[in-house]
């Protein structure tokens, strides 16, 4: 085993996404955030910061570049990635690509939600231990903060990357001086990182920033734009999801004549490309956290969507899909694993569903047999109108939680109420069972006893199936697809971008893709210090 005390940090399991507390914990966070965003929000606080800008040049003249986003989840992942982006070089069919000089994060450094402990054990730890010390050409790291970074309003994320002492993060050096940046790259191209406080707005000190930085870009400019989350796709549901995006584009990159080429993005836990005329629009979530689908992802876009609100919206483009990763026929059996995983990687969400189960079972029971017996009985069994509705109100929220936006269809309602109703009629079912068997005749406690120790764990496990194959009907239409993939938490298929910039302005872009990650690591203590 891997010991903590020697590494400096503790190695974290994947966060289990279905865990009740876990759940109402994130509902709140985001409940929250939604409602005081306005008052956490310190991005007008920044204003105080240095507002320069970067150069990054590799000794060629040209620039290799990492992107990696959605890393500080379960160890395992999150090593993977963070061990192959410090090796001095990589092989990939048949390209040999050296590290890069500058490593950037696009959002969501840390899971379930940020604080100082969380970055140290996911994020920090697992990259220190990757690269322990700088190397010769001393790789610079640049961090766009996602939806996760923000549920502290970004205390955490402050602390860690926008430094202005021990500027380093293992062997990167962290270079800047706020929660959003401009990097100058060779040969014309800029890498411009915003910040958008989960999808609400872009503050004045931020755009005050930007317009800076316009002055410096030039009809021969070329932009790479990263940003927290990749709203040309969000845009399908929620048609106002990249107004920002574009109106950053339309006022401050477009009147300088320069050109945004790339436009990059973590948060969906894939990697998918859709190529315009002149414009990639690549969402890269790799780094470490669940897989999150790809084969319902829509095989054309328009960006940005005809029916968005804002009056002075850019043009529309047409962007066709034109790579995914995990593959459509994987990812679709991907979705399939749910009936094994979901009981298994998520414990205390099966045990919820047996207790609710158990409780709807004895409040069933106690109406068929209209006999409640003593008062001690009658204080446990709640009453069956009140289960039902628990049990009905909790498939239809589960099926479009409040905190969900977007546009609420009716099939969220029919699937949720389809599946309230299955959850019931599985309760009416195991109380018929039940009352055919011997216990419920014993006297009491001892009924309530057995239902405890025999129904309850085995009806959670029959409830966990009934979830997932309604996650699966759902997930068909679009429905709940996140929840069918959090529930799984597979950590596979991970993916992250290497970037080359050419000493003449040609732009590669490498997607490396890991089917497989690690799980039986080794310390090695004896290597040299500079060794993972």
């Amino acid at each position: 085993g891997i010991d903590p005390r020697e590494l400096g940090f503790t190695p974290r399991r994947p966060v289990p996404w279905l865990a009740p507390l876990l759940l109402i914990s994130t509902g709140l966070r985001t409940l929250l955030a939604m409602l005081f965003g306005a008052y956490l929000d310190k991005r007008e606080l920044q204003n105080a910061f240095s507002d320069g800008t970067f150069r990054q040049v590799g000794p060629d003249g040209g620039l290799w570049l990492d992107y990696v986003a959605d890393l500080g989840d379960g160890f395992d992942a999150t090593y993977s990635v963070a061990y192959l982006l410090a090796q001095p070089e990589l092989t990939v069919d048949g390209h040999t690509l050296p590290r890069a000089q500058t490593l950037v994060m696009g959002g969501d450094q840390v899971y379930p939600a940020a604080g100082y402990e969380a970055y140290e054990d996911r994020c920090k730890g697992p990259y220190q231990a990757a690269l322990p010390v700088a190397p010769p050409e001393q790789p610079k790291l640049f961090a766009v903060p996602g939806n996760h970074d923000w549920y502290d309003g970004l205390t955490a994320f402050l602390r860690l990357f926008v430094r202005t002492r021990d500027r380093h993060f293992g062997g990167w050096g962290t270079g800047q001086s706020r929660s959003y940046f401009a990097v100058e790259l060779p040969a014309g191209w800029w890498l411009l990182g915003l910040d958008d406080q989960s999808g609400s707005y872009l503050d004045d000190p931020q755009l005050t920033y930007f317009d800076e930085v316009a002055r410096k870009l030039t009809l021969q400019s070329k932009v790479i734009l990263a940003v927290p989350a990749p709203t040309w796709v969000k845009a399908v549901d929620h048609p106002n999801a990249y107004d920002s995006i574009d109106y950053f584009i339309r006022t401050l990159v477009a009147p300088t004549g320069a050109q945004v080429r790339v436009l990059v993005s973590g948060d969906l836990h894939h990697y998918a490309r859709y190529a315009g005329t002149d414009r990639q629009l690549i969402t890269c979530g790799g780094g470490g956290a669940y897989l999150y689908p790809t084969h319902r992802l829509p095989e054309k876009l328009e960006v940005p969507p005809r029916d968005t609100l804002t009056r002075r919206a850019s043009n529309t483009r047409e962007y066709d899909l034109a790579a995914r990763y995990p593959d459509k026929a994987r990812s679709r059996r991907y979705g399939w694993g749910i009936f094994a995983r979901l009981p298994f990687r998520n414990p205390g969400f099966t045990t919820l569903l047996g207790t609710l189960h158990t409780l709807l079972m004895l409040a069933m029971a106690g109406v068929a047999v209209q006999q409640v017996g003593t008062t001690e009985q009658r204080l446990f069994s709640v009453p069956l109108a009140i289960m039902l509705v628990v049990a009905m109100m909790g498939a239809v929220f589960f099926a479009k939680p409040p905190t969900a936006g977007g546009k609420r269809h009716a099939r969220h309602w029919i699937l949720g109420v389809a599946h309230g109703l299955a959850q019931v009629a599985l309760a009416a079912g195991g109380t018929w069972v039940w009352l055919q068997l011997p216990f419920y005749d014993w006297p009491w406690p001892l009924p309530a006893v057995a239902a405890v120790v025999l129904y309850g764990p085995l009806s959670g496990l029959v409830a966990s199936q009934l979830v997932a194959l309604y996650l699966l009907v759902a997930g068909a239409f679009g429905v709940n697809l996140n929840e069918l993939f959090a529930a799984q938490g597979i950590e596979d298929s991970k993916a992250f971008l290497r970037f080359r910039i050419d000493p003449d302005g040609t732009l590669t872009i490498y997607p490396i893709a890991v089917d497989k990650v690690s799980h039986d690591w080794q310390l090695n203590p004896d290597q040299s210090p500079t060794a993972p």
